[in-house]
């Protein structure tokens, strides 16, 4: 039996109940753990900022000790209970990441070299992450680089990246060990998207854990429970955009993506009949991230860029002008596209019913006769995938988060518990 202050101890800070936020602290003796980094996503609060003091009075981020900059919350929060600490990232979505820059620079944070290198890429204006106390606004804090399959130790407790499949590049789940106990936290995952396989390997690294904290966005919304169907894949989606781009011949076509999806952009690129465009920023973060040079253009409220290939510059008046040669991306000024454009929306923001200006947007298009069609694949596993999930770690323990409605994941093979914000469980 382990001393009482030498038990591992798990406390749910944020991100429960609701989709993003996900904050959860893991402590042994001398050392504890932080992950992940975002802020839970409330636009219908109409906040009049996204200050330090703003996000903590409207419950958008959890009160911590030991964590954040001092400079930014304005009064000292370093007690030093603890000798080693650390904090961890699974991913690049601003639900995971979005305040890292709030974190005490005394505190490492880990995370893939691809994800780091996105976020430094995403943030080159100042207008992904929040911002950090006295520095310019696209300061990123420093990252440690965290390849999968290596492991770190803070204190007595162990962190091992492992590679999952998600829509966006670089996401990793982790397995945690301390003298006592085994974790394995999921991030945010799915079996339908490009790397199922990763998936299901750490599915098997994680066999038999003492407790499983697994996302639960596939069993938050009750009406698709009563209708389950199979997902669409990445490669589905893909298939469906080039017969919609191959059937509107002589038709002006537009899209646009998530930026930190790569690999869907990469399959976009290579498989469609047309020219693909895109704007100079995302040609400049896929030459960044995967050294490929693509063809571009400067919307009108764009900032040259000379890294780019000026020959492979398209003008824009000749994509507004375009009946069928291109298809390019349009990430603004949707008012300028001509009549009976078709604009296919991939995953790109905004996102959905939850987000205000959804509706908004789809009124603005219908406004300029712009056809909205909306092709979406989830990085989310289904409600059939995370039983499945389950089923192949059989967890000790289950603590179902990330959710609208995490009472409906299961664990047939032992025992579950439903965390609420702020509480804290002791492993023995």
């Amino acid at each position: 039996m382990a001393l009482k202050d030498k038990q591992t101890r798990v406390t749910y800070h944020k991100g429960v109940d609701t989709i993003g936020g996900t904050n959860i602290e893991i402590a042994y003796d001398d050392a504890h753990i932080f992950f992940d980094l975002g802020t839970e996503y409330r636009p219908e609060l109409d906040l009049p900022d996204e200050s330090y003091q703003t996000l903590i009075q409207n419950h958008l981020i959890p009160e911590l000790d030991d964590f954040y900059d001092e400079h930014l919350t304005g009064a000292p929060r370093w007690k030093g209970k603890f000798q080693h600490s650390a904090a961890f990232i699974s991913h690049l979505h601003l639900d995971h990441t979005k305040m890292v820059n709030f974190v005490d620079q005394r505190i490492p944070v880990y995370s893939t070299p691809a994800t780091i290198k996105l976020l430094k890429r995403l943030n080159r204006d100042g207008d992904f992450l929040l911002p950090a106390a006295g520095h310019p606004k696209e300061y990123l804090r420093p990252l440690t680089e965290l390849p999968v399959h290596h492991k770190v130790k803070v204190g007595e407790i162990e962190v091992e990246f492992y590679p999952v499949d998600h829509d966006a590049d670089g996401a990793v789940a982790f397995l945690i060990h301390t003298p006592d106990a085994f974790i394995v936290y999921t991030g945010d995952l799915r079996l339908h998207g490009y790397h199922p396989e990763w998936t299901r390997a750490m599915m098997k690294a994680a066999a038999g854990c003492d407790l499983l904290i697994s996302e639960g966005v596939g069993v938050s919304f009750p009406q698709d429970l009563d209708k389950p169907r199979k997902p669409w894949s990445e490669q589905l989606l893909i298939e469906k955009l080039v017969d919609l781009v191959q059937n509107a011949k002589g038709r002006p076509t537009t899209f646009n993506t998530y930026p930190g999806n790569i690999s869907r952009l990469e399959a976009i690129c290579d498989a469609q009949p047309r020219t693909v465009v895109l704007t100079a920023d995302r040609a400049w973060l896929l030459q960044q991230i995967t050294g490929r040079k693509v063809n571009y253009y400067y919307s009108p409220s764009a900032k040259p860029l000379p890294e780019l290939d000026s020959s492979l510059e398209v003008d824009y008046q000749t994509l507004l002008a375009d009946k069928g040669t291109y298809l390019w991306q349009v990430e603004d000024h949707f008012e300028n596209l001509q009549p009976n454009t078709l604009y296919i929306h991939s995953d790109a923001e905004p996102l959905g019913d939850f987000d205000p200006a959804y509706q908004k947007f789809l009124d603005m298009l219908a406004a300029h006769h712009i056809e909205f069609v909306r092709l979406a694949c989830s990085g989310h596993a289904t409600a059939a995938e995370l039983d499945e999930i389950v089923a192949g770690i059989k967890p000790q323990l289950l603590t179902p988060i990330h959710s609208f409605h995490p009472e409906n994941l299961k664990n047939p093979f032992g025992s579950r518990v439903l965390p609420q914000n702020g509480q804290t469980l002791v492993l023995h």
